[in-house]
Order: structure tokens, then C-alpha cells, then sequence
């Protein structure tokens, strides 16, 4: 996975450096990679290894949820990307895959909006619809409407 930019000059110097940005943007040159705690936590290893666990913690929860709600109701890949953005407040590793995952759906999103690719979304959409229609024409043809349930017994 490569998690750099495909803009040339961008700079990513992780925690002590504190130094991120793209050429001529300005816009990010002093988010910097790695912890978001507290200088107090910082200073003391103990409590910032304890506060990493407790954010691992917090974002694993946050994931497990997410990845529980994919086949149930729910915002499964909201919640799973709320869980990253909880890891990222803490590990550069959340911040590269959460960078990563921002420029390629700001990519998609880009193309999506482009009109050829809307136009031909929208003509296998109705080719697909069409396709559909016409096999479960045929199939109620061929074998009837029949509900799986029977209420008339009842």
C-alpha cells in the first residue's frame, strides 16, 4: 500500500518532527505524524503507554462494532473509519492508512463525478434493471407467483 503522495515535494517526518505538507497547499504544513496526547502524558512513559492502550483499546471496540454492523443494520464502515480516526489520534501507522483512504475516495468521488462515467453508470444500471425484469418475467411465466407462506388455510 503506498500511503505517500503523488504530489512531489510533499515532507512526512513523524512525531518529533512535526513537519507535514504539500507543495504550495499550506493548508497542512504543521500537522505533524504520531501521538495527539497531552504533553503531561508524553513526558511519562508509564502513562503514555497506558494511554496508547487505552486508545487501542477504545478504537479496537470502535472496530469490532463496525465490523459487526457490515452484515447487520447499521453505518458498519462509518463506525469502522470512526474507530481508525480513534487509533490515529495515537499511531502513525491509523494516520498513513487514514491519509491513504481520504485521497482515494476524494479520487473516487472525483471520478464519479465525472459525466461519461455517470452516463455509463447509468445506462448498466438500466441495462442490469432491464436484464432483471426480464428473468423474473420469465420465471413467474414459467412457474407462477407462489408464496413461500400459505394464509389462506388460516
Amino acid at each position: 500500500m503506498n500511503t505517500g503522495s503523488d504530489v512531489p515535494g510533499e515532507v512526512a517526518v513523524a512525531s518529533d518532527g512535526a513537519e507535514v505538507g504539500e507543495a504550495g497547499s499550506g493548508q497542512h504544513e504543521h500537522q505533524g505524524l504520531g501521538s495527539r496526547a497531552p504533553q503531561y502524558v508524553k513526558e511519562r512513559r508509564l502513562l503514555h503507554v497506558s494511554w496508547q492502550v487505552g486508545v487501542f483499546v477504545v478504537g479496537l471496540a470502535v472496530v469490532a462494532a463496525g465490523v459487526i454492523m457490515l452484515p447487520l443494520p447499521g453505518p458498519g464502515w462509518v463506525v469502522i473509519f470512526g474507530g481508525m480516526a480513534i487509533w490515529a489520534t495515537e499511531f502513525v501507522w491509523a494516520q498513513l492508512v487514514l491519509r491513504w483512504t481520504k485521497r482515494k475516495v476524494t479520487e473516487a468521488a472525483q471520478r464519479a463525478l465525472d459525466p461519461r462515467v455517470r452516463r455509463r453508470n447509468i445506462v448498466l444500471t438500466s441495462i442490469g434493471l432491464v436484464v432483471v425484469g426480464v428473468l423474473v418475467g420469465v420465471y413467474v411465466w414459467k412457474f407462477g407467483l407462489v408464496m413461500p407462506w400459505k394464509i389462506e388455510n388460516q
